[in-house]
């Protein structure tokens, strides 16, 4: 999950972006430890006690041996200005692990500097993760140009709180794009195929199939559990979505089946 400071947008000046070096561990773990401290509740506290967080940045940057899988390409950076770490970003080939400054220089230009700095190594793009509570990084993120693609409950992340994936597309916006689409239409092919399927074995139990065995207030149940997930789109357009899927895929399933 990333931070940064959330209310400047110009570069900072005087201030030197280098890559970790060994020596680093200790400060980048203080820095993160504090940043979070800071930043609640805006982002829940970690799960993962100052000991264990020394420990990930020590595997990181390469003097521990690994305990949790991680690309090998991973790099850190750091933001040093008076000969102090004010910040760090850590990136993988296509994501910004996380991006921290230190909690008294936000709104410097600190976080600007090293988003420049990930744009300038990651050309063609990368995504990155933002607790959805975070709203000022969200407005500092999207100020920079990157989008939100995806929003979650939070099931598959550490603190359980639901998260919002943001992308920077790079320098073929529109393709980077396009190219999630497909994605997700790829990913929307098979589940409108295995809700086919679903819905022909449901045909079999019903006591009247086909469109004469719709059940409109199921139908609605569905569109308000859809509308908690998908609040942008909102019930109307998700009406008018599912009804469009209910009734083709209940004429699919009653043509006869290709020999």
């Amino acid at each position: 999950m990333t931070s940064t400071d959330p209310d400047h947008d110009e570069p900072a000046a005087d201030l030197l972006i280098r890559p970790a070096h060994d020596v680093d561990a200790e400060p980048l773990a203080d820095l993160f430890v504090a940043a979070r401290e800071a930043a609640y509740p805006a982002m829940p506290h970690p799960v993962h006690p100052p000991h264990e967080v020394r420990h990930w940045f020590r595997e990181v940057l390469g003097l521990e041996e690994r305990t949790v899988p991680m690309p090998d390409e991973r790099e850190a950076w750091v933001a040093e200005a008076d000969g102090m770490i004010v910040g760090y970003a850590v990136l993988d080939p296509a994501w910004l692990d996380s991006l921290y400054v230190r909690p008294d220089l936000t709104g410097r230009g600190v976080g600007s500097s090293l988003l420049d700095l990930v744009k300038s190594l990651r050309p063609g793009g990368f995504g990155l993760w933002v607790f959805a509570s975070n709203v000022a990084a969200q407005r500092f993120y999207r100020r920079h140009g990157l989008v939100p693609v995806r929003r979650t409950d939070g099931a598959e992340n550490e603190e359980g709180a639901p998260d919002i994936e943001l992308m920077w597309p790079g320098a073929d916006p529109l393709g980077a794009v396009r190219r999630r689409i497909d994605e997700v239409d790829t990913r929307l092919a098979d589940l409108l195929d295995e809700r086919a399927l679903l819905t022909a074995a449901a045909q079999q139990l019903k006591r009247v199939g086909g469109h004469a065995g719709r059940d409109p207030d199921r139908e609605a149940q569905i569109v308000a559990r859809m509308a908690q997930r998908a609040p942008d789109l909102g019930e109307e357009a998700l009406a008018r979505i599912m009804h469009t899927v209910i009734s083709a895929t209940l004429d699919a399933v009653q043509q006869p089946e290709q020999p």
